[in-house]
């Protein structure tokens, strides 16, 4: 195993933040699990190298799926952006990555190259999809599942490690069942990682999020399709830095213990309980999708047998795992979880700042959710006491992004105490832009010992 992690970058490591003190009989460990990459990116080819000739098997492959429903044509503007983010994404493209451009409409279509393969990015690759994009045009439906589907047999075709999607949409997914596009979302899940941008307002906030969850991506609006270009470039930018794909947070728990739930906190809260897979005796594994160099957050918790004061255990085994080429896994690093039984009421009680911290950002998340949801059914209160709340949670946490975005659509009256009225106008773009960045976190303040009171 130790071979294995030399060979492979970036490197991990984990660190793990908690209070390990438990009172007489308590049985719910919580910890913060930090992972971090470093020595990430994808290798710069040699010196005179031709990317296309030395590309038998790329490292990495990405498939840029764009709308070109009949709506994209609503302003015409925004298909001629579309094809400028485009181009820009091509141009990020590295040398030696295999890629390909597919139209989306009510069925999927190779643009670029075509014939169900990927062209290997090089000077004259890139300028001959440029010259192709001339072929998204606005004309038909809109059905999310045919394109992922596309894209994954097109990325499973290209033999590569790290496999990416970037999908564009701007309307709804009318022309298919939500069955069918669940459905495909299940069968692309582990396969690659997607990122996921609606651009303009006619678009579904739980669909788009809906893909960069499943596929473990990221999801963002862009209100004015003036800016898909720089997005876009930005994406393709940050995939090309995802050196080590298919990463898992692996728990290991002793007999008598059971995972109650581990979810990502940081950057975005993402559940990831349900996603466990079995891997050997009392372990499971949690898939993380790629990795550059980077760090993220994860929120365990534990439930232990109850045990007498005195007694310490080992309540997990927290290890990040990767997938080598004969299939095994490889162990890149690992942390452990403690319980210890006190009868010092002061240490039992103590919360760590970490854990508290991000146990305020999933609250945000979910009041934020909530607030939106009570809002758009017409409960001014529920809206009102939801989003108050937030406001509130925002303020504590140093979440000032959050803050900024909740001020679009209440006016705040007193943020310590969550008073606040709602708006009695708000634009579409604020409130869905609420709805897309309201998982996003900030990580725990290092200026202070405490943690943010909420």
């Amino acid at each position: 195993m130790a071979d294995f992690a030399k060979s492979t970058t970036p490197r991990f490591s984990v660190e793990v933040h908690q209070n390990p003190y438990l009172p007489r009989g308590g049985r719910e460990v919580d910890a913060v699990v930090t992972v971090t990459a470093t020595g990430g990116g994808l290798p710069l080819p040699a010196p005179g190298a031709d990317p296309v000739a030395d590309s038998a098997a790329p490292r990495a492959a990405v498939v840029l799926m764009v709308d070109c429903s009949g709506s994209m044509d609503h302003p015409p503007e925004k298909m001629r952006h579309a094809r400028e983010a485009t181009a820009a994404a091509v141009d990020a493209v590295r040398d030696g990555v295999a890629f390909a451009v597919v139209a989306g409409t009510h069925r999927a279509r190779e643009v670029y190259p075509g014939g169900g393969a990927l062209a290997v990015a090089g000077p004259v690759t890139r300028a001959a999809a440029k010259r192709a994009l001339d072929g998204l045009t606005p004309d038909g439906g809109t059905a999310i599942g045919t394109w992922l589907r596309l894209a994954g047999a097109l990325l499973d075709a290209s033999g590569a490690a790290v496999r990416h999607g970037i999908l564009l949409t701007d309307g709804r997914n009318e022309h298919e069942e939500p069955e069918r596009l669940r459905a495909a979302l299940a069968e692309c899940a582990g396969r690659f990682t997607c990122d996921a941008r609606g651009v303009g307002t006619d678009w579904e906030v739980a669909e788009v999020t809906g893909v960069a969850t499943a596929l473990l991506g990221t999801a963002d609006i862009v209100a004015d399709s003036a800016g898909l270009a720089d997005d876009f470039r930005a994406v393709m930018t940050a995939a090309m830095g995802k050196e080590t794909a298919d990463v898992a947070l692996r728990l290991w728990t002793p007999a008598g213990a059971e995972t109650d739930f581990v979810r990502q906190v940081a950057p975005t809260v993402t559940d990831l309980t349900g996603r466990r897979t079995p891997a050997g005796p009392r372990a499971g594994d949690y898939p993380t999708g790629s990795w550059g160099d980077e760090s993220r957050d994860y929120h365990v918790r534990v439930r232990v047998p109850a045990a007498e004061v005195g007694r310490e255990m080992l309540a997990a085994r927290a290890s990040v795992v990767a997938t080598r080429p004969d299939g095994t896994a490889g162990v890149l690093g690992q942390g452990l979880v403690r319980a210890v039984w006190t009868d010092d009421a002061a240490a039992s009680a103590a919360i760590d700042r970490q854990v508290a911290h991000y146990t305020g950002q999933a609250e945000l998340a979910r009041a934020v959710q909530q607030g939106l949801d009570a809002r758009k059914a017409g409960d001014e209160d529920g809206a009102t006491a939801r989003l108050g709340r937030a406001v509130q949670l925002a303020a504590a946490l140093g979440n000032a992004d959050t803050a900024k975005l909740l001020a679009k659509v209440v006016d705040v009256v007193d943020e310590a105490s969550g008073t606040v009225r709602l708006k009695g106008t708000v634009a579409a773009a604020d409130a869905m832009t609420l709805e897309t960045r309201s998982t996003r976190t900030v990580r725990v303040r290092r200026d202070t010992g405490q943690a943010p009171t909420h």
